[in-house]
């Protein structure tokens, strides 16, 4: 992908991310709509710089034929992918919130679930259509 893309296609995961874990969030958790969407919105912006340069450094490593990559290959790049995020995230959003970090990385886990199986999900799909219209 170029640079154009790839952003394109970070701001369109956190985006679409955003809009389901948001309102999730809400629900099940005591803290305030506000500060779920102010952590929501710095993860996000963290996630898309991560996303970026992650993916470079995955696609010299693995190659850039997305279309091509197997299950097991998806599954490898996502784990890859939420530990970074994970290093970084949780004492941010202890911190942000107020809660321990243990606390921290319980809602880190929720997000996790929910975003393994979204960026498996959210890059097939991406690819397909990529695909689809690369080829018409």
């Amino acid at each position: 992908m170029r640079t154009k893309e790839r952003i394109f296609h970070a701001i369109l995961f956190e985006l679409l991310a955003l809009a389901i874990v948001v309102p999730l969030a809400t629900v099940f958790s005591d803290k305030e709509a506000s500060s779920l969407v102010v952590v929501g919105v710095g993860l996000s912006i963290y996630a898309v710089i991560w996303n970026y340069f992650y993916n470079i450094w995955f696609d010299k490593c693995y190659g850039a034929e997305r279309s091509s990559r197997s299950l097991l290959m998806r599954f490898g790049h996502t784990c890859g992918f939420e530990g970074g995020i994970i290093v970084v995230t949780v004492p941010m959003v202890a911190w942000f919130l107020g809660i321990s970090l243990t606390a921290a990385l319980l809602l880190e886990a929720a997000f996790l679930i929910f975003f393994f199986f979204y960026a498996i999900v959210f890059n097939w799909s991406y690819d397909y259509v990529r695909n689809q219209v690369q080829t018409a």
